[in-house]
């Protein structure tokens, strides 16, 4: 999952961005509400992590902007401005959640993890898909109850895979999603990362199909297994 992190104390934003990192997100950061804008207007995130006092344009106009263009990616803001009256007009604006700085890191990311959880089929901390079964808060992997090991990039895919089950997922979308404009990761990662996983699911029946040209799908289960490639 691909976050936007918006926030100009770069002491504060390095350590958010290394601990969610840590924890498989990709994360881009922006330091400046006007450079936000702009990578919100021409980039694809699957939540945004918004200060409201930055430099350039203030945050709520980055979240006003941002709804104006009717973009429904959901925004958790980090602020320091506790009043009541501070959040209830931010959430007014169209935020999703408001936690006050300092935040708790645990708390940081059960947030995240909810409000990705919103925009999915998923009602809960766990998905299933016939044989295969996401641990999506301990992030483990399971097959017909067994633990399976996968490695944090094999995580990511199988995780962006299974958000957007039955849907064709681009080389180009998935690595938008999976990783920051940092890491300097390439398509081949991307077919490397498929490769593995299709060995660790074919044992559960888990298919994930080829769409060439196109890009992947992880079918749904009960499909035929009817590759392109």
């Amino acid at each position: 999952m691909r976050l936007l992190l918006v926030e100009d104390d770069n002491l504060l934003a390095s350590g958010l961005a290394a601990a969610l990192r840590q924890s498989g997100y990709a994360v881009d950061w922006a330091s400046r509400g006007d450079q936000a804008d702009r990578w919100l207007s021409s980039e694809d995130y699957d939540l945004v992590l918004l200060d409201l006092g930055l430099p350039g344009l203030d945050g709520a106009e980055v979240l006003c902007r941002l709804r104006n263009r009717k973009t429904p990616t959901p925004v958790l803001v980090l602020s320091a401005r506790e009043t009541i009256d501070e959040r209830v007009r931010t959430l007014d604006l169209g935020a999703d959640d408001y936690l006050v700085k300092p935040v708790e890191l645990a708390e940081l990311e059960a947030r995240i993890r909810v409000l990705l959880r919103r925009g999915r089929a998923d009602t809960g901390p766990t998905i299933e898909l016939g044989a295969l079964q996401l641990d999506t808060v301990g992030r483990r992997v399971y097959m017909n109850g067994e633990p399976q090991d996968f490695s944090s990039r094999e995580w990511q895919v199988l995780n962006i895979l299974v958000s957007r089950v039955g849907r064709i997922v681009s080389k180009d979308q998935m690595l938008q999603s999976l990783f920051g404009w940092e890491e300097g990761v390439t398509l081949n990662a991307i077919e490397k990362a498929i490769s593995r996983l299709r060995a660790k699911l074919e044992t559960g029946g888990v298919n994930i199909r080829t769409v060439r040209g196109l890009g992947y799908m992880l079918e749904k289960p009960g499909k035929p297994d009817v590759r392109d490639d």
